[in-house]
């Protein structure tokens, strides 16, 4: 009799981890599929983009290869390196298979992640975020790559940005990065992300900057496995 029970037992401990797993497994989906929803906003491209000849203008050709667009975005020229970041931008936020793996390879992440700094030039910072966010959109690999490159104490100095896009984007982009994991998500919190992102939540933030403010808050909330450290959260 004993034995019996005990099966049961066991039999009970065994479902509840099943049930478990499936819990979880069904959860890290749900999350991909509204992430990769997410996602396809800002990879449109607007149609000002593709009507934009600017880039066209200072290249002659418009026909670069992708290496030879990292090469001029290393340009002094502020002209030039916003054209060529903007670029960068566009060839990223094509709707299938954009060149996330090439332009990494061909060294435009750090271009990148130093345009953060220049607070003379909004417009670079804003494209070099944008692009810098759907690189972290992608593979655990590819959002990994931004953050060992620098990026995450920049975005977050960029709460403070006086341009609210700038603001917005750089929330958007810590959010593709909380989103990869625990490890990323603790790493982020540790450069100082909840104070700013909570102190965005106001009755005057535009409903589309709070939809982003509310899905970074979620990701901070999620990965369970392990939970954040409660001494990183204030």
């Amino acid at each position: 009799m004993s034995d019996r029970l005990k099966s049961f037992k066991n039999k009970g401990l065994l479902d509840a981890d099943e049930s478990r797993r499936r819990r979880k497994e069904g959860a890290v989906e749900l999350r991909k599929e509204k992430r990769a929803e997410n996602m396809l906003k800002r990879r449109n491209i607007p149609l000002e983009d593709i009507e934009d000849d600017s880039f066209e203008q200072i290249n002659g050709t418009g026909a670069l290869s992708l290496y030879e667009l990292v090469a001029q975005a290393k340009s002094t020229d502020p002209t030039v390196k916003l054209t060529c970041v903007q670029q960068a931008r566009k060839e990223l936020s094509k709707g299938t298979n954009p060149p996330i793996d090439e332009l990494i390879s061909a060294g435009i992440v750090p271009i990148l992640v130093e345009s953060l700094d220049d607070d003379e030039n909004a417009a670079l910072q804003f494209e070099a975020t944008w692009a810098l966010t759907n690189i972290a959109s992608g593979t655990s690999v590819q959002t990994r790559e931004v953050v060992a490159k620098g990026a995450v104490p920049k975005f977050v100095r960029l709460l403070s940005s006086p341009h609210e896009h700038v603001r917005e984007q750089s929330v958007w982009a810590l959010g593709n990065i909380i989103g990869d994991g625990s490890e990323c998500r603790d790493f982020v919190i540790h450069h100082g992300v909840t104070d700013p992102i909570i102190a965005f939540v106001t009755p005057d933030t535009p409903l589309t900057f709070l939809r982003n403010i509310v899905w970074v808050i979620a990701n901070l909330c999620r990965n369970k496995d392990p939970p954040p450290y409660s001494a990183l959260i204030p």
